[in-house]
């Protein structure tokens, strides 16, 4: 689905920049250096020169990287994109880069042709600075050399504090109230993409009080440096040279370009201060989640946040009631993105275990990760179970995951969107799931029942985005190392776990009571070969899917079978290409299938619209089919969605909602009872079908 909500970067209000003409002017017409602005002879040599690469990004429209430095007293040449670091027309000290240029495409090439140069370029003395650049488009600067490393953030803020007030680059920078660079223009925040984790580096400024986030970092390299910085302090002109920024503001930007100067000569003749790296603070661990359950076996997932080379080896502890500990042991994969996954055997059906997770060499401070779960009930024996469903999730707290526990959920199925990462690089769907599983109530949910999942397009990688993106394998490596589902796709069975992102596609199956889920795959292999169904017509599930999809259904003696996709199965009438009604062709025979092959019991699950509806297609399958469409777990939906339909028995517009299944065999005729309920424990709708009502004979 479409983006949701404001776009975070909101352009600037045409009143501000009315606003600030009346200072525009003076801005723009001073030449001359500040009185802070370093001689040209402070170390005896050559002014300054640096070679600058910036950008007019699209949320701003702002730039003034080289005007800035000029202001500063730097001779300013455009980066030679033609030419290694250290190697451009004419020397120079110091390397560029204005914030949100790895929007420009000249970016992405120059790192690709000379990103190892700018290594040699700092190793020789120079200086490298990189101001905030766009997470998704790449969160570790890929050209910083072996030993340091930084991975931005998609967290924005307002405030810079000074944690190195004596530092070159801090010292002498006007504060107001213990922050820098303030009263600057809204619309454009001081600090975006903020670094969340670097090695051997030193934070020079930090977003908060506590030195955390950094806001800049400073590392060295050979007798040269590296700064890599959240700030966007070089956004200060329009098109036409006019401030976007208060005087002072300008001031403040002038002024931290002229300290560069200074420091960058200091680098330049051996008496800039030694760099000692700050040290990370402990991670929050992810986790542990509970992921695939069945009736003897059991799948835990974690990310504790501890160092794999200090902690390779880990131990799950488990037990039921009284009987005695038992434990297993598994290692931490630093290649899984320091994850781990225990597969704990011999479990008895329908029996509730707890179980906690800690190295298996202490760690001083590190509380074990605990977490309980029930197993499965045996497949044929009566019982109820109460499954929740959702898609849409963003990485925020809600109480949503709160009332899905308080409704009595032993287990949680979700639908894809879940989260959202919109990007193709590796660190930032890693972080992004990671932020998303550490939120308070999904942290408590996750570690409490088994919970499946699938992905949609934001998950796979961006809006809209089917099996032909190039980014795919990313962002399915992403997926399997933050879950724990008991197959991924095909071609990793038998994977080691230390070596988990082989194979193709995440879609899988299993079975809860009478209950059997099979969580689809729309995307991965969508418009990549012709349809198995009509050779005319591009793909959705690919070939090797289906197959398995069609032998799975023969095989399985669910009373219940869930035909689950984060895309809904008809068409969802908008501009875009992702739901099932554009590929009627796949549908259709996985329908026709089912009523030749007389399989009872079916139903389908969609998500991702940003609403909820129930529909029911008669008899197309040789009884009434029914499709359960939840959407969103969030905040925000889309009415034009909640589109006419003959089909359509119930729908609701409503945010924040969620389905409970419930299936019961302890009654003559089971019962297969579906409710949409929103965080607050509305009731918006439900549809109860019996086993005779879904095919199934007496």
């Amino acid at each position: 689905m479409a983006e949701i909500g404001i776009h975070r970067r909101a352009m600037l209000a045409g009143g501000v920049a009315a606003a600030l003409t009346a200072t525009a002017a003076a801005t723009t017409t001073a030449t001359a250096a500040p009185p802070n602005a370093p001689a040209a002879s402070a170390d005896g040599g050559a002014p300054v020169r640096a070679a600058v690469l910036e950008h007019r990004d699209q949320w701003t429209r702002a730039t003034g990287l080289a005007e800035l430095l000029r202001r500063a007293g730097v001779t300013v040449v455009p980066l030679d994109l033609a030419r290694p670091a250290d190697g451009q027309r004419d020397p120079v000290d110091l390397i560029a880069f204005g914030s949100f240029t790895n929007n420009d495409p000249r970016y992405d090439a120059y790192l690709a042709a000379h990103g190892a140069s700018l290594s040699a370029f700092a190793a020789a003395g120079g200086v490298v600075l990189d101001l905030a650049q766009s997470d998704q488009f790449g969160a570790r600067p890929a050209y910083l050399p072996e030993g340091l490393g930084a991975v931005r953030t998609d967290a924005d803020h307002d405030t810079v504090h000074p944690t190195a007030p004596g530092h070159p680059l801090v010292a002498g920078l006007r504060t107001a109230g213990g922050l820098l660079f303030t009263g600057r223009a809204p619309g454009i925040r001081v600090s975006w993409e903020t670094v969340q984790e670097w090695r051997s580096m030193r934070v020079l400024m930090a977003c908060d009080a506590s030195g955390f986030p950094p806001a800049l970092l400073e590392g060295r390299h050979g007798e040269g440096r590296f700064l890599v910085s959240s700030l966007t302090v070089d956004k200060c002109f329009d098109a036409s040279g006019a401030a976007v920024q208060p005087a002072a503001a300008v001031e403040d930007s002038v002024a931290f370009f002229a300290a560069l100067a200074g420091y960058v000569r200091q680098v330049r003749a051996g008496t800039a201060p030694a760099v000692t790296p700050t040290p990370m603070p402990p991670e929050t661990p992810a986790g542990p989640l509970v992921g695939h359950v069945g009736t003897t076996g059991a799948r835990i997932w974690a990310r504790p946040g501890l160092d794999a080379a200090v902690h390779p080896v880990w131990r799950c502890t488990f037990r039921t009631g009284s009987r005695p500990r038992r434990t297993v042991i598994t290692e931490l994969s630093e290649a899984n993105d320091r994850t781990l996954l225990v597969d704990l055997c011999g479990l008895r059906p329908g029996t509730s275990y707890e179980f906690s997770l800690e190295p298996f060499t202490p760690s001083p401070g590190f509380t074990p990760l605990t977490g309980s779960f029930t197993t499965a009930p045996p497949p044929g024996r009566p019982s109820v179970v109460t499954m929740g469903l959702g898609s849409c999730a963003p990485s925020v707290p809600s109480h949503v995951w709160t009332r899905v526990r308080d409704e009595g959920c032993d287990s949680f199925v979700m639908l894809g969107d879940t989260p959202y990462v919109d990007s193709s690089d590796l660190a930032v769907a890693r972080r992004k799931h990671r932020e998303f599983l550490v939120q308070p109530e999904i942290s408590r949910l996750i570690r409490s029942m088994p919970v499946w999942a699938t992905w949609d397009d934001h998950d796979f990688g961006g809006n809209d985005k089917h099996g032909d993106h190039a980014g795919k394998a990313s962002n399915r490596t992403a997926f399997v190392d933050h879950r724990a589902n008991a197959t991924f796709g095909h071609d990793d069975e038998g994977v080691p776990l230390t070596d988990r992102g082989a194979g193709e596609g995440v879609y899988t199956s299993f079975r809860r009571g009478p209950i059997e889920v099979f969580l689809l795959d729309p995307r991965w292999f969508s418009r990549t070969e012709p349809s198995w169904a009509d050779p005319a017509k591009p793909t959705c599930l690919g070939r090797t899917q289906w197959e398995w999809l069609r032998e799975r259904l023969r095989e399985s003696t669910a009373p219940f079978k869930a035909l689950a996709t984060g895309m809904i199965w008809d068409d969802k009438q908008n501009p875009e290409s992702d739901d099932w009604g554009h590929y009627a062709h796949e549908r259709d025979a996985i329908l026709d299938f089912v009523a030749a092959e007389r399989i009872p019991g079916c139903f389908l699950v969609g998500g991702d619209i940003h609403v909820s509806r129930a529909l029911n297609y008669g008899p197309r399958v040789g009884y009434d089919l029914w499709q359960f469409i939840v959407s969103p777990l969030h905040d925000r939906t889309i009415p034009s969605l909640n589109v006419p339909s003959p089909h359509l028995v119930h729908s609701a517009v409503e945010p924040h909602t969620f389905l409970k299944l419930v299936a019961d065999t302890t009654v003559s005729d089971p019962t297969l009872t579906a409710t949409w309920i929103n965080r607050d424990g509305r009731r918006l709708f439900e549809v109860r079908r019996t086993a005779s009502e879904m095919g199934h004979r007496a």
